[in-house]
């Protein structure tokens, strides 16, 4: 896959994002104004309602339909709560607070000065023998629906959210399937061309055992091979549950640093520093093994030929801390985010795995964290692993 193929990938992705969260975002504002429609077309429909009554009881002047009527309306209303205050202040009747409530004055008092403080406006019901006054407050229908936007707002961005990391669930799973598929591939396919060779070097030694060059040449060879027989094991165990062994980090670490030491130019400055002797970390060696190498791999491409790698050992708070760091290009930071997703390369070749792979190897089999600790554009980059210390 070439690398402008696999940035389109992820730039579709990008976009898929940006549309799933305008879709829900569209989505709540579409739910909200048709929620707040409803709710004022209630509310006036309500206030109508109570006008209703007010001109029903102004307008009636037969005592037998009046109080027919009265009695009606009263009795069918079943939502909006009604204060009934005389004109010398008194509290005659309330209703839809609650059975137990509109009989209590106290209660129905504590109401009406609530009303009248929310800027409550009474209808006013006189004839030519007294005056009354209706005061309302909305309804628990109405008051319900009013809260209904926020609870709409709660569930869609639940359903985005979970729709968001089902999708990236997916997405990584199927990822994992195929890096899974791909390492098992390559281990089987370096498989016999490693044989092939093994019996070579076995010939070679065999052709003419009394010439030093030779077989200074053969034990090279041996060891090279060796290394891709370390490099196919490596891939072999990917996707596979790998054992944990405790090692001394101190002398890891400083085998993993001889070993790129040696394959580096000769400018380049390699130290290891270790606070204390024998750090003892639960392991799997060459997982383990290819983190640091790739680690330092990366910052002899960043420093082409020229420069120093110092490595940190330490114990922070029962945790064995790891800083890898280089005097290179540094990675701007716009770029912090995604150095570990798979595909992204600043290389001309390569498949940008390494550093996805080393995450996984940290995070998933040794309970572990990798990130880029600081990173300053031309002066170099640390990177920092966070293993559980194993006592």
């Amino acid at each position: 896959m070439s690398q402008k193929r696999q940035n389109n990938i992820y730039s579709t992705k990008s976009k898929w994002k940006i549309y799933l969260g305008l879709a829900g975002l569209l989505i709540v504002l579409l739910s909200l104004a048709y929620t707040f429609y409803l709710s004022e077309k209630i509310k006036t429909e309500e206030r109508h309602k109570v006008q209703h009554i007010a001109l029903a009881i102004q307008t009636l002047e037969d005592t037998t339909s009046y109080l027919t009527l009265v009695s009606k309306i009263l009795q069918d209303n079943e939502t909006t709560p009604l204060i009934l205050v005389n004109d010398r202040g008194g509290i005659d009747y309330g209703q839809n607070f609650g059975a137990d409530k509109e009989t209590d004055t106290i209660f129905l008092r504590k109401e009406l000065t609530t009303i009248i403080k929310n800027g409550g406006k009474p209808f006013v019901v006189s004839d030519q023998y007294n005056t009354q006054y209706i005061y309302y407050k909305q309804s628990k229908l109405l008051t319900q629906l009013n809260y209904m936007p926020f609870i709409q707002l709660l569930l869609i961005s639940a359903f985005i959210i979970l729709g968001y990391l089902a999708f990236s669930a997916a997405r990584e799973t199927e990822q994992n399937l195929v890096w899974v598929g791909m390492a098992k591939e390559t281990a089987h396919q370096l498989g016999t061309p490693i044989t092939a060779i093994v019996a070579w070097i076995e010939h070679l030694k065999m052709v003419n055992p009394d010439d030093e060059m030779t077989q200074n040449i053969v034990n090279e060879l041996r060891k090279d091979v060796t290394r891709l027989e370390l490099i196919a094991e490596r891939f072999s165990k990917v996707g596979s549950t790998p054992d944990l062994e405790p090692i001394n980090l101190n002398e890891k670490l400083q085998k993993v640093m001889d070993y790129m030491r040696a394959r580096s130019p000769k400018r380049m400055n390699f130290s290891l520093k270790a606070e204390q002797e024998n750090i003892i970390g639960h392991i799997n060696a060459p997982l383990f093994d290819w983190v640091i190498e790739n680690l330092i791999r990366n910052a002899l491409d960043a420093m082409e030929g020229k420069g120093s790698i110092d490595i940190v050992l330490k114990v922070v708070n029962q945790r064995i801390i790891i800083n890898i760091s280089d005097t290179g290009k540094g990675i701007p930071s716009g770029k912090l985010k995604t150095i570990f997703n798979p595909g992204y390369t600043t290389k001309k070749r390569g498949w940008g795995l390494g550093l996805s792979l080393s995450k996984r190897i940290i995070e998933t089999y040794h309970s572990g964290k990798i990130f880029v600790k600081s990173s300053i554009v031309e002066k170099g980059t640390t990177f920092e692993i966070d293993l559980p210390l194993n006592n």
